[in-house]
């Protein structure tokens, strides 16, 4: 499902205009990618956390020759699966 098709099963889900839902739509994205980007996570119950990681410099091997290398610092986004989001998937619902 791409973002166009998003936008209309909402709008007909909840009898709204598609032009407003697109709009809702990409002001729920504009703040989830504010908050995460300053740090805070979002958790949306039953469906999925959004947060940022921060991952520390370690030790990794080149797979090719096997030589330890030094991995940097780094930032992630990760996106958590919530249980009842991830039991409505598996139980094909």
């Amino acid at each position: 499902m791409n973002r166009r098709e998003l936008v209309a099963a909402l709008a007909e889900r909840t009898g709204s205009e598609k032009k407003a839902t697109d709009a809702f739509l990409a002001a729920f994205t504009d703040v989830v990618t504010e908050t995460v980007a300053k740090g805070d996570p979002v958790a949306i119950s039953g469906f999925a956390k959004f947060a940022r990681v921060e991952r520390a410099a370690r030790m990794g091997r080149n797979p090719a020759t096997g030589e330890a290398i030094q991995i940097k610092a780094s930032k992630k986004a990760r996106i958590t699966p919530l249980k009842a989001f991830k039991d409505a998937v598996l139980a094909g619902k």
